[in-house]
């Protein structure tokens, strides 16, 4: 998709998206195709292709094509093309905000912040030439051996995206792969494909070299061929545990590198100690920006104590300003859920946990809005008296829902967030540095807030995950992510004496 065809597919025209391959764009094969909907109103704004496992091997033999005269190109030539992208993508924020909105759903508010994050990421990939910097030890092997390390690149990358970031995700990957050397092809969420086909329009105009980038759409079909193609040497994913499970072991089992980020059931403990006019905010933000729908959204907020009260009704009492509607409207403050089986999925879990005996509080149910009544909308809703053994307590449910579990101790907290089998991040809102210590410390997640609501890491870090929220070993974005696309050559070095004798008068 080029540029110039924004406005045409943001007013409602209907088209197919096409891939872009070796340079160009080009429509796929498939016989099948999936619409795309705005999820505020059911409208279809675009079709999909399932691409083929042939046309992946087309553009995976491309990559690798490129990856021979990409790899030698130096690290500040790469990295100017990052700073041309990186400008052009701060004069189009507003463009790519609202395909974001259209696409997925989430306010203006939500996706520009998404678009920066993106461009944050291309920023730290600019670095390379200091990034990529090996390290030596002169007389290092012994005396006139010198050793060395230097990094190199590997070869094709490839992204698989999820929906709920369809901005900021594929930039935890793309530009430190091909900032280092490496080429990488980007599979975007079937479901919310358009901002990335707007991006490649923009890296059209870098005329970087043919095959560096690609974008392959598609579904599980395309997600397998790139997988098991022999010249695809690793493998970056973001999306549900058990499908990340099954990427790491498909991708383990054909020997390559692989980082794949899974579910999460974030957890927000409030001690009796917190400032709750501080507090509220953050876990509202927390809890139903984006609908719900973050990796890192707190689910389940674990007040300690004397807290529970003032913290229930201060949350209820400052829900009811949230405004639901089309996030493209500036004062809707909470947008849809991105399709009809989310928003079932959703309702049914919210249902099961009233019958395990959770109180319902506020919300609850499909939400009407009168200028949207084909939207995907749920209420936001608040539980309160779930204990751990309901399934609101352990289940991801991925949608504008917080359950409120009251705990005596933080002992008691720390010993729930543990006992689950996620690992993506915890919140703790506390005036007191031994307590937070003592949360930091003891705790087996990626990422941990301290009076943060969102623990987001910014792109010069690694974005953190444990046990079954992240399978592998470097994470995306930060120092990770430039030891991820790269390895290790180690070089050992010696010249001897003679070489002067035998060199004579050129010496």
């Amino acid at each position: 998709m080029k540029v110039s065809e924004v406005e045409v597919l943001t007013r409602g025209s209907v088209q197919t998206l096409t891939n872009f391959v070796d340079g160009q764009w080009v429509p796929s094969n498939a016989s099948e195709t999936l619409a795309v909907r705005n999820p505020a109103t059911g409208e279809i704004v675009a079709r999909v292709p399932m691409s083929t496992p042939e046309e992946v091997d087309l553009a995976v033999r491309a990559a690798h094509r490129a990856y021979r005269t990409w790899q030698h190109v130096p690290p500040l030539e790469r990295a100017r093309y990052l700073f041309t992208l990186r400008d052009l993508l701060v004069a189009h924020v507003d463009d790519l905000a609202r395909l974001v909105t259209i696409e997925h759903g989430k306010t203006l508010a939500d996706s520009r912040g998404s678009v920066q994050r993106a461009i944050e990421n291309v920023e730290v990939a600019t670095g390379i030439p200091s990034l990529m910097m090996g390290y030596g030890l002169t007389n290092g092997a012994g005396r006139d051996i010198d050793e060395e390390a230097v990094r190199r690149p590997l070869g094709v990358f490839a992204g698989i995206a999820p929906f709920n970031f369809p901005m900021m995700v594929p930039f935890w990957f793309l530009p430190y792969a091909i900032a280092t050397g490496n080429t990488f092809i980007l599979k975007p969420s079937e479901q919310v494909p358009m901002s990335q086909a707007f991006v490649f329009g923009l890296i059209e105009q870098l005329e970087m070299p043919p095959g560096v980038v690609s974008l392959i759409n598609g579904g599980p079909d395309v997600v397998n061929a790139l997988i098991d193609h022999p010249l695809v040497r690793g493998i970056s994913f973001v999306g549900s545990t058990p499908v990340a499970k099954a990427v790491y072991a498909r991708s383990a089992a054909h020997g390559k590198r692989v980082q794949a980020a899974g579910g999460a059931k974030n957890v927000m403990v409030v001690m009796p100690d917190a400032l709750i006019d501080k507090v509220i905010p953050n876990v509202i933000n927390a809890a139903f920006g984006s609908a719900g729908q973050r990796c890192l959204a707190g689910s389940v907020l674990m007040p300690v104590g004397p807290a529970h009260e003032p913290v229930r009704d201060a949350l209820l009492e400052n829900m009811k300003h949230i405004r639901m509607g089309n996030g493209l409207n500036p004062d809707v403050t909470m947008g849809p859920v991105i399709s009809p089986a989310a928003k079932a999925r959703i309702l049914q879990a919210i249902e099961q946990g009233v019958a395990d005996g959770a109180t319902l509080l506020a919300g609850g149910s499909e939400a009407r809005i009168d200028d949207h009544p084909n939207g995907n909308f749920v209420e936001p809703t608040l539980l309160d008296d779930v204990t751990p053994e309901m399934s609101l307590a352990g289940q991801e449910i991925f949608g504008p829902v917080l359950s409120i579990m009251p705990v005596e101790t933080l002992d008691d907290a720390i010993r729930y967030i543990d006992s689950n089998t996620f690992g993506n991040a915890a919140s703790i809102f506390t005036q007191s540095g031994a307590a937070a210590r003592e949360f930091q410390t003891r705790l087996d997640v990626g990422n941990i807030g301290i009076n943060i609501g969102v623990a987001a890491p910014m792109a010069y870090f690694p974005f953190g995950g444990a046990r079954e929220s992240f399978f592998g070993t470097l994470h995306g974005q930060g120092r990770d992510a430039f030891d991820f696309f790269t390895d290790r050559q180690v070089v050992i070095r010696r010249w001897f004496e003679e070489s002067r004798e035998h060199a004579g008068k050129h010496w």
